[in-house]
């Protein structure tokens, strides 16, 4: 038997939409009408098929998906909870063991940074000349925000520095915020992140009227005499950088 060949054109009039078959057999004549409908919150819907009942899993073999649930009867990725932990590939060597790794300070696993708030020096436009700012007293004025660290650092902002002659604290500072705020009269005073004092220098303490034979400061794990210090030359310009 041979096979008809058919004909190019068609001379059915079906036309059908190729949609979902809940497409198909909605009524969507009203929908189509731009001229007449409206749409408003009240009409608006789904297309239909486009949404879908949550799957029910694990009550009755009928539904398909019964039973184990679609995970099989055994094996590792059956088992409750996670099958293996993030970057496991099956034993071989992962690949953050193939990567190479960047030299320098480390800031991985293990290692910890020391992370601050940083204060813009923008923020500090609106301190009054000659007067001393930190962070509670810029928070005070809702110059800044609260933060949930406790060390604050002072960087450069995107405006422009106009403060003039005003005594900065805080834990740290970036070398061009310092340099714009003594380039505008100001001052620096870097603060301890532990008790929030003013750090002292060698030049304050040869400038305290103390009794040097017998007293004793602790810098870390170092025991220094203040009687030697009393025979540094303070007139000199040697920069000390002793703290308390």
């Amino acid at each position: 038997m041979s096979a008809v060949p058919r004909s190019s054109c068609s001379t059915s009039t079906l036309s059908m939409k190729v949609f979902d078959w809940k497409r198909r057999e909605a009524d969507e004549s009203a929908i189509n009408d731009l001229d007449n409908f409206e749409f408003t919150p009240s009409t608006l819907k789904p297309a239909p098929g486009s949404r879908h009942r949550k799957k029910r899993k694990g009550r009755g073999i009928s539904a398909g998906q019964g039973a184990t649930c679609g995970f099989g009867m055994r094996g590792q990725k059956s088992r409750s909870g996670k099958p293996t932990r993030s970057g496991f590939e099956g034993g071989q060597n992962p690949l953050y063991r193939r990567l190479p790794k960047f030299v320098g300070k480390p800031l991985g696993p293990g290692h910890k940074r020391k992370i601050y708030n940083t204060i813009k020096l923008d923020q500090l436009n609106d301190v009054p000349a000659g007067s001393t700012c930190n962070f509670e007293s810029l928070f005070e004025s809702k110059a800044v925000t609260k933060s949930k660290y406790d060390v604050h650092k002072i960087v450069a902002g995107r405006n422009e520095f106009t403060a003039k002659d005003i005594t900065v604290q805080a834990h740290a500072f970036t070398k061009s915020a310092q340099a714009a705020i003594e380039a505008a009269g100001g001052k620096c005073e870097i603060l301890k992140p532990s008790t929030g004092a003013q750090r002292r220098s060698l030049h304050f303490l040869l400038a305290c009227q103390w009794d040097f034979k017998d007293a004793t400061v602790a810098a870390g794990s170092v025991l220094l005499k203040l009687d030697l210090l009393q025979q540094l030359p303070c007139q000199t310009g040697v920069a000390a950088s002793y703290c308390e």
